[in-house]
């Protein structure tokens, strides 16, 4: 069994891209910036999915998303009965547009363990600005729908969280949903900054809109960090009042917080054409590829060179350019 400090067993976590097909176009999300993904050709093959489960004997977790939308998945409600049969354990985050009485009683039903779902705002002008293509009643009648039909199940899961990426322009927002979340009765609020800076990008390549948004959005510098730092505590004193489990990041720049990552070692992600990535932090399959599925086993790209490479690199104080503004290698995410 591969022990080495580049070269571990088998991860129990996967994260799979069962499609890359999305129905919004959220600022901050690489789906805006690309053509769009008929919903069809973007989803992962049932095949793809069984070889990458069945080569990875000891699965404990398996989620079930990527940049696209996975309620768009016409395969989703197999995938979850597989990892389900199997005993392991399963979930995904959504943009809750989709998700109608009937398909949130299906997921009750599916003993599908978690599920979050993506609500920027506490009001529809500035969750709308930022979730482009999306209704605000609309997502919020359907989390609501979904509580409602977890407690007619009388059933323990799945877990709701509700995700919350804190930008300038909507991190105002945030004690305002602490108390529209305890209203509704979800299990947990996470707060989370963007997810990257794209600084190893050419600034005016492919990534020119992402990175840019990225720029005029985060929260890492001077009065923007300060005035996130009270929003987070007085959203900590809601969440305390109505009971409402509340996580929230780490504050400070990218280049100043401690370094650590641990997917590289315990997880991998895979694209819904089967590209292997080192975590789902990266955003484009065209930024790195440790190997596809299909060319080869996954046994055979996790014990590869490139991944070893790749785990010796980031073990050592000079990373790869892709982690280097990465918002979870820097401890800020």
């Amino acid at each position: 069994m591969a022990t080495g400090i580049d070269d571990p067993p088998l991860p129990g976590h996967l994260q799979l891209e069962i499609t890359s097909a999305c129905n919004l176009r959220c600022m901050m999300c690489l789906v805006r910036y690309r053509p769009p993904v008929n919903k069809l050709a973007g989803a992962m093959t049932p095949e793809l999915f069984h070889r990458v489960v069945d080569e990875v004997p000891g699965l404990r977790r398996l989620t079930l998303q990527g940049l696209g939308e996975p309620l768009l998945s016409p395969h989703l409600p197999a995938m979850i009965r597989t990892a389900v049969d199997r005993g392991v354990t399963v979930g995904f985050n959504t943009n809750a547009t989709l998700l109608t009485a009937r398909r949130a009683a299906e997921l009750v039903a599916s003993r599908v363990d978690w599920l979050h779902v993506s609500l920027d705002g506490a009001h529809a002008g500035a969750y709308e600005a930022i979730r482009d293509g999306a209704s605000f009643d609309t997502v919020v009648a359907n989390l609501a729908g979904l509580v409602r039909a977890k407690r007619a199940a009388g059933s323990a899961t799945p877990w709701i969280r509700v995700v919350f990426v804190a930008m300038r322009d909507t991190v105002g927002e945030l004690p305002d949903l602490v108390h529209l979340l305890g209203d509704i009765g979800v299990d947990e609020l996470h707060v989370q900054n963007l997810s990257h800076s794209f600084s190893d990008t050419d600034p005016a390549g492919r990534y020119e809109g992402i990175r840019q948004f990225t720029a005029d959005q985060a929260l890492w510098t001077g009065a923007d960090e300060d005035h996130a730092r009270q929003v987070f505590a007085e959203a900590g004193r809601a969440a305390a009042e109505r009971g409402l489990r509340l996580r929230l990041p780490a504050t400070g720049s990218p280049t100043s917080g401690g370094r650590g990552c641990s997917w590289p070692w315990e997880a991998a992600y895979i694209t819904s054409s089967g590209v292997v990535q080192p975590c789902c932090m990266v955003m484009g399959d065209d930024r790195v590829s440790l190997g596809v599925v299909g060319e080869q086993s996954f046994a055979q790209i996790w014990h590869g060179e490139p991944y070893r490479e790749f785990r010796r690199r980031l073990a050592g104080a000079e990373p790869p350019e892709v982690c280097r503004g990465c918002s979870l290698y820097h401890r800020t995410f």
